[in-house]
């Protein structure tokens, strides 16, 4: 039971903190919502790599915690639904080049991201 818990809060928390970003960023940064997208998405991933290959190394984590941060609040943060949304918006507007490149910047990215973690673990 408590790692359902676990994952509920984490999952909270990671939503509260991409509304978070949100709003932070399109106020006084971007007007667009996918570089917060972008960014979310990113570093979530720039997240789950530090629990997944850097911290086991140095810190005993117990499936509860990674549970809470991993599945829960990365999976909060993070926004494939939005990203596809966004993607698939830009397409049906025209903006064939933009979604392109969204989609491989983004995928790219976060895995290259992934890539050098684990490359420096």
């Amino acid at each position: 039971m408590i790692n359902f818990f676990a994952v509920f809060i984490g999952g909270g928390l990671g939503s509260l903190s991409r509304f978070g970003l949100a709003k932070f960023a399109t106020a006084y940064f971007a007007p667009s919502l996918i570089y917060v997208t972008f960014f979310s998405n990113l570093l979530a991933t720039l997240i789950l790599g530090f629990f997944m290959y850097i911290l086991p190394d140095k810190f005993l984590l117990n499936s509860t915690w990674k549970l809470f941060i991993v599945t829960g609040f990365c999976g909060g943060f993070s926004t494939f639904s939005t990203f596809s949304f966004e993607t698939f918006n830009l397409l049906k507007s025209g903006h064939t080049a933009l979604a392109f490149t969204n989609l491989f910047v983004s995928i790219f990215s976060c895995l290259f991201v992934l890539y050098i973690i684990y490359k420096n673990q």
